[in-house]
This record gives C-alpha cells, structure tokens and sequence, in this order.
C-alpha cells in the first residue's frame, strides 16, 4: 500500500481560484456586452437594409374598411412608407402608440400596420381604445409576412424610401425621444434624397 502525498495549501487554493477566476472573466466579459454602445439591442443590424421590401401580400385586418397591405403598396405610394409591426397583446406596443398616432398625423409619409399574430377581435378593440393611425393594416396571422421582414419580435418598426427600398430599422418601442432624434431624421433625409 503506497501512502498518497498530502495536498499542499497553495495547491489546493489554486484549484479553488481557477475556477472563481474562469466566471469573473465570463461575467465581465457580459456585463462588458451588454454596456458597449454596438450592443444596444435596439441596433440588430438587418440584412435587408438597401433592399427592395420582401414579396408580400396580407389581408385586411377584418371588420375594418381599410384595404389590406402589400409590397405593391410600398413601391406605388410615391412617399416614404413606415410599417409598424404590432399587436394588441404586446405591452412595449401600448408604450409606443402615442408616438405612432404623430406619425400618422405627417403627410409626407404612408404609415402601415402589419397586425403580428393577433386575433382580429383584439386588435379592432385595441386600435379603437388607443386609436388608429395607420392608412392601411394587413393581417399576419400566422407570421410568414414578419419572418420575411425578419422581424425578431414586436414591434419593429421600418422605414422605406419611395421606391419601396428599406432604409432604416428599429427594433423595440420608439419612444418620444426616438421619434424626434432617430425616425423623424431619417424621414427628412429620404424627402431631402428625393428632391436633390
């Protein structure tokens, strides 16, 4: 029987530092993430930025009168086009409204809805209770329309230039300072392309 050599102090306090020292580096490299400026999750870069809007063709939210929403839409209207992706039982979309009824109010811009996975029931109440701003709201009841968009949740919001081309995307609720330093900027730069 061979005796076994007893652990020395220094070793034994290594092997518990490593570890310790391996989730301090971890946790301050993610609290380094989540604290740089081009981690801000309202920044997800989109792939479809200087695109041509996706192929789509949604049906009109039903009990309204309004017309439903398509890529034909975007590339017609001869205006800047922002399409708000909402819904009724999503919270930030509440918070944002406020800020989508001024928009609605512009007319140098078309402001459409895509209504996310909604039953059409709630979002007619909704829209009636909080107001409607949109010119027309297309119906994606089962979110093949929002996948193209590549949308990651709601709401997001795009805005396109007058040929239907995506210029500009924000993900999560805009808010009032958003509305004036981000959105409304990009709107006036995209009338400012059009007429140089």
């Amino acid at each position: 029987m061979t005796e076994s050599t007893p652990k020395s102090p220094t070793r034994t306090r290594l092997l518990f530092l490593l570890p310790l020292l391996l989730v301090s580096i971890l946790f301050g490299y993610f609290l380094w993430g989540l604290t740089t400026e081009g981690r801000d999750p309202n920044k997800i870069p989109s792939v479809l930025i200087d695109k041509p809007a996706p192929d789509f063709d949604l049906p009109a939210l039903e009990g309204t009168s309004m017309p439903g929403f398509s890529t034909a839409d975007l590339r017609n209207s001869g205006k800047i086009s922002v399409v708000n992706v909402f819904a009724s039982w999503c919270i930030p979309c509440l918070a944002e409204h406020p800020n989508m009824m001024k928009l609605g109010q512009r007319d140098d811009i078309v402001l459409y809805g895509i209504n996310y996975r909604d039953k059409p029931l709630d979002a007619l109440n909704w829209l009636e209770k909080h107001g409607n701003p949109y010119d027309s709201i297309g119906a994606d009841t089962n979110s093949r329309a929002s996948i193209n968009w590549g949308v990651y949740g709601v709401p997001e919001t795009f805005i396109l230039d007058q040929s239907g081309t995506i210029r500009y995307k924000h993900t999560g609720p805009i808010n009032p300072g958003q509305l004036e330093s981000l959105i409304i900027p990009v709107i006036e730069t995209l009338k400012a392309e059009k007429t140089s």
